[in-house]
C-alpha cells in the first residue's frame, strides 16, 4: 500500500498544499504566491499574509487532491508546518490541517519548516548521512549537521542579519522591487567586484556568520556617494555585495564539511536559488572529492508544501504525531551543537 501524505505549508507569504507519495514523489504541489500583494510595502506584512492564507487554503487543498488524482480515503496522514514563521500565517495552516485530520480520522504530523527545506533535496537524490546542510532562507543562515534522519544540530549560524535579509535590505537601497534577491543575482553577473566589501568573520575559528556589517558598509557607501553627487554602478554594487556574501558562505561551509567529515552537502532555502552561490559551491566542492553536493531545483528552493511532505515521511516512520492541541511555534529552532 502506497504512503500518501497531504502536506500544508503557510509559514510566511506562500500558501501551499502538496500530495507526496512515499516521501520522494510529488503528485501535486500547489503554491499560491502573495508577492504582488506585499511588493508595494517592500516586504511581507503579517496581517495581509494571514488574510491571504484564509482565502487560499481550502482552494489549495482541493486543487492539490484533484491534481494528484487522490481521494481522501487513500491518504495516510496530514502534515503541516509548525514553525518557524509568522504566528498568524502558521495558525491558518495548522487550523486547516487539524480540521482536515480530525474530520477524516487521519494522523497529524507537525514539521519544522527548516527541516522541510533540507528534505527538499530528497526529490533530487536520497540523503546520505552524515551530511551538512547550509540553510539560507529568509531570516535563517545556519549550518546544520545531520547524523541521521530527523537529527539536527546547528554548528554555525548568523549572529545578526541573515543572508536573505541582507539581500532584501540592499535591494531596497538600490530601489529594486521586493523580493530583490533574484534581480541582485542577475545584476551581479553583469558587474564586477570593484567595491570590495568586508568579508565578516571569514577567518574566525568558528562557523558563525554576520551580515549586518556588510549591509551597513553597503548603505554607507551608497549614501555617501549620493551626498557627493557621485554616480555608482548598480551592477558593480550588486556584484561586490554578492561576492562578499558568497565568499563567506562558501568558505565557512567548506571548513565545516572538513571539520565534520560528511558525505553530502545539502544547500537549501530561498537563497539556494542564487545562481552565483550555486556555481561557487559547485566549484568549491571539487576540492573535496568524497563530498556530494545536492541542491534542490529552483521550484523547490522557495517555500512549498512538497518539502514539508518529504520531511513528514521521516516523522511518520518514527510515529511522531501531534494531537488536536498542536499550536504554532513561531521561533521553533534546531538545537545548537554543544562544543
Amino acid at each position: 500500500m502506497r504512503e500518501l501524505i497531504l502536506a500544508i505549508e503557510s509559514s510566511c507569504d506562500e500558501t501551499s498544499v502538496a500530495v507526496i507519495e512515499d516521501g520522494a514523489i510529488i503528485l501535486s504541489n500547489i503554491v499560491a504566491s502573495q508577492i504582488k500583494s506585499h511588493q508595494r510595502f517592500g516586504g511581507v506584512v503579517p496581517e495581509v499574509a494571514s488574510r491571504h492564507h484564509v482565502e487560499q487554503i481550502t482552494l489549495c487543498i482541493e486543487e492539490a487532491l484533484a491534481e494528484a488524482d487522490v481521494s481522501i480515503d487513500e491518504l495516510s496522514a496530514v502534515a503541516v508546518t509548525q514553525g518557524p514563521g509568522l504566528v498568524g500565517s502558521l495558525l491558518i495552516g495548522i487550523s486547516a490541517a487539524k480540521a482536515f485530520a480530525w474530520a477524516h480520522n487521519l494522523p497529524l504530523i507537525p514539521v519544522n519548516h527548516m527541516a522541510g527545506h533540507i528534505y527538499a533535496a530528497r526529490f533530487v537524490q536520497p540523503l546520505i548521512f552524515p551530511l551538512m546542510a547550509l540553510l539560507v532562507s529568509g531570516g535563517h543562515t545556519e549550518l546544520v549537521l545531520m547524523a541521521e534522519d530527523s537529527s539536527y544540530e546547528i554548528v554555525g549560524e548568523t549572529r545578526d542579519d541573515a543572508a536573505g535579509e541582507a539581500y532584501d535590505k540592499v535591494g531596497r537601497v538600490l530601489g529594486l522591487p521586493y523580493p530583490s534577491g533574484k534581480e541582485i543575482d542577475r545584476l551581479a553577473h553583469i558587474g564586477s567586484d570593484t567595491y570590495h566589501f568586508p568579508r565578516a568573520m571569514i577567518h574566525e575559528d568558528n562557523f558563525d556568520f554576520s551580515f549586518s556589517g556588510l549591509k551597513s558598509a553597503f548603505i554607507n557607501l551608497v549614501h555617501n556617494a549620493e551626498q557627493r553627487g557621485e554616480e555608482l554602478s548598480t551592477e558593480n554594487l550588486a556584484a561586490s555585495f554578492q561576492a562578499s556574501v558568497i565568499d563567506v558562505l562558501v568558505s565557512k561551509t567548506l571548513r565545516a564539511c572538513q571539520e565534520y567529515p560528511v558525505k553530502q552537502l545539502v544547500v537549501a532555502g530561498g537563497v539556494a536559488a542564487n545562481q552565483g552561490l550555486r556555481q561557487a559551491l559547485e566549484e568549491a566542492v571539487e576540492q573535496l572529492p568524497d563530498l556530494t553536493l545536492v541542491i534542490p531545483p529552483l521550484r523547490l528552493c522557495g517555500d512549498n508544501a512538497a518539502m514539508i511532505g518529504a520531511a513528514a515521511h521521516v516523522e511518520l516512520a518514527k510515529n511522531h504525531f501531534a494531537d488536536m492541541s498542536l499550536n504554532a511555534v513561531p521561533s521553533l529552532a534546531f538545537p545548537t551543537k554543544k562544543v
